[in-house]
C-alpha cells in the first residue's frame, strides 16, 4: 500500500509540475526576424542577372565537423522563466529568470551524435532539416533534471535586401527523451524551442560580404557594383540551390569602396 501511494504521488506530482512548468514557460514565441521568405524560383525561369549556387550536404558535414573540433560542442542556456506583475504599471508584465545552480547548469549541449541520430543538415523532401543529438540538464523545482535525446528541426530561408544577407530561421519540430514520460518531453520541446528562439535565430547563412560585387574597370576609370535584390531557393534530394539576382551600376572614377546601396 505505502508502495501503491508513492507511485500515485508521484505520478500526480509530475503531472501537476508538468501543468505548472507550461503555465511558467508558456508558448515557443518566435523572435521577430529580419527580411522577407525565400521564396521557390519562378515558373518562368531566372530574370537576367542571375547568378546559381548549389549546396550539397557533403558541403555541411566537413564544416560542422570543424565546428565541433576546433571551436566545442556549442550549448546554449535552457531558461524557465517566471512572470512577475511589475508593481508600478499592473498592466504590464515582466520577466523573472529562475536561479541558477553551478552543479546543475541550465543548459543544452549540442553533440556530433548521439541517441543514434547524428547531428547534421539534410536536403530532402522540398525541406532543409536538422537533426541534433544532444544532452544536458535542468533545474526544475529544486531537483536536478539530466537528460539527453535529439531533436527534429526545420530551417526556413529569409532574405533581408537592405543588410544583403540570407538568414536562416531553425524551427523546432520535435524533441525525443531517451527514457522519458511524454509529459517531461514536452516541457523540453517548449524549453528547447524558447531558447533556439532566443539564442540562436537568425543564423546568418551568407553576409553582404559574400553576395556583394564590386570590380574595377581600369578601361572606363570606374567600379562595376552589384547587390543582391532576390533571393529564391529549391531543395532537391541532397541539395540546396540558391538563385541570386543582381542589381548592377556604375561608379565612375576613384577605387572601389562598399556596397552598393
Amino acid at each position: 500500500m505505502k508502495y501503491l501511494l508513492a507511485v500515485i504521488t508521484g505520478v500526480v506530482g509530475l503531472v501537476l509540475g508538468a501543468l505548472l512548468v507550461l503555465f511558467l514557460v508558456g508558448a515557443a514565441k518566435p523572435k521577430s526576424l529580419p527580411g522577407e521568405p525565400v521564396r521557390a524560383p519562378e515558373a518562368g525561369g531566372d530574370p537576367p542577372g542571375t547568378a546559381v549556387v548549389t549546396l550539397d550536404e557533403k558541403f555541411f558535414d566537413p564544416l560542422l565537423g570543424t565546428v565541433f573540433r576546433d571551436l566545442g560542442q556549442p550549448s546554449f542556456p535552457l531558461e524557465l522563466a517566471m512572470m512577475e506583475r511589475d508593481p508600478s504599471d499592473a498592466s504590464t508584465w515582466a520577466m523573472v529568470p529562475a536561479a541558477f545552480q553551478g552543479d546543475c547548469p541550465d543548459k543544452v549541449v549540442i553533440k556530433t551524435e548521439g541517441s543514434n541520430v547524428k547531428t547534421g543538415v539534410r536536403f530532402t523532401g522540398g525541406k532543409i532539416t536538422a537533426p541534433l543529438a544532444f544532452d544536458g540538464s535542468k533545474n526544475i523545482f529544486g531537483a536536478c533534471v539530466r537528460f539527453q535525446g535529439w531533436a527534429q528541426a526545420s530551417i526556413d530561408l529569409r532574405f533581408d535586401r537592405e543588410r544583403q544577407t540570407v538568414y536562416g530561421q531553425i524551427n523546432v519540430e520535435g524533441v525525443s527523451l531517451e527514457g522519458a514520460p511524454a509529459a517531461v518531453g514536452g516541457i523540453a520541446t517548449l524549453l528547447v524551442q524558447r531558447s533556439i528562439n532566443q539564442r540562436i535565430n537568425p543564423l546568418e547563412i551568407l553576409r553582404a560580404q559574400q553576395l556583394a560585387l564590386a570590380v574595377p574597370v581600369q578601361s572606363a576609370n570606374g567600379t562595376l557594383k552589384a547587390n543582391v535584390k532576390d533571393v529564391r531557393a529549391e531543395v532537391a534530394e541532397g541539395k540546396l540551390i540558391l538563385h541570386l539576382s543582381f542589381d548592377f551600376a556604375g561608379t565612375p572614377g576613384g577605387a572601389p569602396g562598399g556596397v552598393a546601396q
